[in-house]
């Protein structure tokens, strides 16, 4: 059997939460795939906890200040690294020095923040070529909501034609809010963060920017695109007025914020805004923080797909199919060829 040594980098809400999973899951990679898969590592911005040993949940609660950065994941000896921390798109940090650090060693790594997928994401992706690491990224790309998965496996060998994706649940839960109880922006935005349903700063959420990154990460990733946050139009949610909301209503249509693909023969044209949908339409019926994608493609014609997994449990299991794929493609690796012995 073979011994998998895992780091956490990031460990807030869910980086805790992968961590309980994938400890709870040891039987499954052992019977499944023949792994001993132990947490080595877990840190956060200023304390951190290694134990090459293998870490147990009890333990998990008391950090040592000082163990953190790349270099304390480099002393765990890792063999793969889960990404996790804060994300900002405008610099790739903090993870972006982490990703660099375990990809340049040949580690393989699964990234759930999206900053440093959207700024450095072909460099990333170079590096991971170059040494042979594997490179995963469901929990960045709208988590429980498969995307990438979509287009690289069960649409696999067509040609996407189109994408529109509701890829952030805060803006559909103030949205459909919105609609269905007929108040305004401030109104829904207040109740949401008053029952934890959005951040006391939202705008990465209302303004588009974490739906712009979620779109950006499939299209370079999963499509073979070449777009930057510069060749995006971006607009959010916070300038719906009561005006627009009561057209909507008359109209009988619904609105969401969707991030859209277009393909033009050989490239793409991306965007973020609102697009409203009649009611007949599958995109116009997500409710709640539930979030969306459909995509048309030139021989399978349309597939949709909801998501409605409950964070941060979502984002973690996303993460953790990630892993279970490693452990697959690894365990394949090893396995003798018809022929060999044993």
């Amino acid at each position: 059997m073979e011994t998998f040594r895992i780091a956490i980098a990031g460990f807030g809400g869910v980086g805790r939460a992968t961590a309980n999973l994938l400890l709870g899951r040891r039987a499954r990679y052992r019977q499944l795939y023949g792994a001993d898969v132990r947490l080595v590592a877990v840190c956060g911005s200023r304390a951190g906890l290694l134990d090459a040993g293998g870490l147990e949940a009890d333990r998990l609660g008391a950090l040592e200040p000082g163990q953190s950065g790349p270099a304390f994941i480099e002393a765990s000896g890792a063999d793969i690294l889960i990404e996790a921390g804060p994300s900002d798109f405008r610099t790739g940090g903090p993870g972006l020095a982490y990703i660099r650090s375990a990809l340049s060693a040949g580690r393989d790594t699964i990234v759930i923040s999206k900053g440093a997928l959207v700024h450095s994401g072909k460099q990333l992706l170079v590096l991971a070529n170059d040494t042979g690491a594997m490179l995963k990224l469901s929990g960045a790309a709208a988590a429980a909501l498969p995307t990438i998965d979509l287009v690289e496996h069960s649409l696999k060998g067509c040609e996407v034609l189109g994408v529109e994706g509701i890829l952030n649940a805060t803006t559909n839960y103030l949205l459909d809010a919105m609609m269905t109880k007929g108040i305004d922006f401030e109104t829904a935005l207040s109740e949401a963060q008053q029952g934890g349903f959005a951040e006391a700063d939202p705008r990465n959420d209302t303004e588009g920017w974490d739906t712009a990154c979620k779109l950006l990460i499939l299209a370079n990733f999963g499509l073979g695109a070449d777009l930057t946050m510069d060749n995006l139009r971006v607009e959010g949610i916070q300038s719906v007025t009561r005006a627009r909301l009561e057209a909507w209503r008359a109209e009988g249509v619904v609105p969401k914020l969707v991030g859209s693909l277009v393909r033009t023969n050989d490239t793409f044209e991306a965007s973020v805004g609102i697009i409203t949908y009649p009611l007949a339409d599958p995109l116009a019926n997500v409710r709640g923080k539930d979030k969306a994608i459909r995509i048309v493609t030139d021989a399978m014609g349309e597939t949709v797909a909801i998501g409605s997994g409950r964070e941060p449990l979502a984002t973690a299991a996303a993460a953790l199919k990630d892993l279970e794929h490693i452990l697959a493609a690894r365990s394949s690796a090893r396995a003798p060829t018809k022929g060999q012995s044993s």
